[in-house]
């Protein structure tokens, strides 16, 4: 049998892009499944930027995942987008589909499947603290998915109205945004709450949402998307209060398993890449 000595090539593209784990994440998959594939985490200035996707078009890579600075920038150099990708106006994920480079988002595609791993959101209700690109993009795949109600908590009001905007411009939910002004108390009739700010987001790893926590309420999910440490103090808080909780962790977890589908077709096994970051999030001695 001949042997074939050419591997199948995805990547990152990031500034800086050192502290990314995506890497050791979808490495791990790839090794675990038996994949002849690669992942190849590269500094990409804004000003290279089209170069590197030229490149990665003339080596013939599978795909690459964006990130900060690049995930609005990297539209214009690809060939279409996926509906939520343009929706939101951002991309984290290409995939190569026959010749065409094609944007998608999964960040909110990866919170939408731990999620669902609960609960079906269609119908239900959502307050979400946050207006950045995690809250666009998970409130765009929540919408799409039928949630009935979103509501933004935000401190800087022309933001969350702008992503208020966004949401009932171009999907069906009912959005509204609530101000950030004093301890926020969540309404009683709330489904899921999500924490799509970066409080509590190591090293500070004692700062607290500034909610009043007697009002997260049994029956309630509350999420973070926070990966690192995976269990916050809003979720510590959560569970203490009987809430199903939900750690950041699954979400890039399960980011990494549909961009994984995107550019090889196989599902992975989603435990192998936990465990991958488990280790490299572990507290120094343990």
């Amino acid at each position: 049998m001949p042997h074939n000595f050419l591997s199948e090539l995805t990547g990152s593209f990031a500034m800086p892009a050192a502290e990314n784990p995506t890497v050791a994440m979808v490495e791990a998959a790839y090794r675990h499944h038996g994949l002849d594939w690669r992942y190849l985490n590269c500094e990409v200035s804004p000003e290279n930027l089209g170069a590197a996707v030229a490149g990665a078009r003339a080596m013939n890579w599978a795909g690459f995942n964006c990130s900060i600075p690049h995930k609005v920038a990297v539209i214009q150099h690809l060939d279409g987008l996926g509906t939520s990708a343009e929706i939101m106006g951002a991309v984290n994920c290409v995939v190569r589909r026959g010749k065409a480079y094609i944007g998608e988002n999964t960040d909110g595609k990866g919170f939408l499947l731990s999620l669902r791993e609960r609960v079906d959101p269609a119908g239900k209700t959502l307050v979400m603290f946050g207006a950045g690109g995690a809250a666009r993009a998970i409130g765009v795949e929540l919408a799409l998915a039928g949630v009935k109600r979103i509501t933004i908590v935000n401190r800087d009001s022309g933001r969350g109205q702008g992503l208020v905007d966004l949401l009932r411009a171009k999907t069906a939910v009912q959005a509204d945004l609530a101000a950030w002004t004093s301890r926020y108390a969540v309404p009683e009739d709330t489904d899921i709450v999500v924490n799509a700010t970066s409080i509590g987001l190591y090293p500070d790893v004692e700062a607290r949402l500034d909610i009043d926590t007697s009002t997260l309420r049994p029956g309630m999910i509350v999420a973070d998307v926070i990966p690192n440490p995976p269990q916050t103090r809003l979720l510590a808080d959560a569970g203490e209060r009987g809430c199903q909780t939900l750690d950041g962790l699954g979400m890039l977890v399960n980011q990494g398993v549909i961009g994984i589908k995107y550019w090889t077709g196989i599902d992975v096994d989603p435990a192998v890449m936990r465990r991958k970051l488990q280790e490299l999030f572990a507290p120094p001695g343990n």
